[in-house]
């Protein structure tokens, strides 16, 4: 069974805060009476499901490239955490996480149908735990990883250590367990972020 988690893009989706130029802009660029039909796509690099890479945030950070295209496929754990208000380090030693895991967190975000400001998110000490773990990905059903925390400290803990971050799922029908993950990003030369179509397999 094939699982799409990714959000589907429109002009109408949902984005991070409500901002208007995160907004996706679609225009029809040529008619079947000019002999096809065309379109052009402005797309936010961190609208919808997308990752995030170490040049999102680090200053001399590399972009999506420096993944290996063996950290986006392969088997994950998908954590039900849908009772927690923020992730912690406590929350996530409860699991068996372990080196070059691909790890989808399920929270209550994906209940929701609108951008909420008060959306779950992974703390600091998360963070450094997954860090220590040395994960491979980390992927989570809010818009963003962190919430108004100072310095980024959850972005760079995550991405100074070489892990993807994956945001903008759609777990609200998905259980907790074990699922074979494709999420490839976009091919773009020296990019901080890029759309994903992501699917989990069982």
């Amino acid at each position: 069974m094939i699982i799409d988690i990714s959000q589907v893009i429109s002009p109408s989706m949902t984005v991070y805060k409500n901002k208007k130029e995160k907004k996706p802009v679609i225009k029809q660029t040529r008619t079947i009476k000019q002999g096809a039909r065309e379109s052009s796509i402005l797309l936010d690099s961190h609208s919808g499901t997308h990752f995030d890479a170490p040049k999102h945030i680090l200053e001399n950070g590399k972009g999506m490239e420096s993944f290996s295209l063996n950290t986006f496929i392969g088997q994950c754990k998908v954590i039900d955490l849908t009772r927690v208000s923020k992730i912690s380090a406590s929350d996530l030693k409860k699991f068996a996480v372990k080196k070059g895991d691909r790890i989808l967190l399920k929270t209550k975000n994906s209940s929701d149908s609108k951008f909420n400001p008060e959306f779950v998110y992974v703390d600091s000490s998360a963070a450094k735990y997954l860090a220590s773990k040395k994960i491979a990905l980390i992927g989570i059903d809010a818009l963003g990883i962190e919430r108004s925390q100072p310095n980024h400290e959850t972005h760079k803990a995550l991405l100074k250590s070489g892990i993807a971050i994956l945001e903008g799922l759609r777990l609200k029908n998905v259980k907790g367990g074990k699922y074979f993950l494709c999420a490839l990003p976009l091919s773009i030369k020296d990019i901080d972020g890029s759309p994903a179509r992501v699917v989990l397999i069982r």
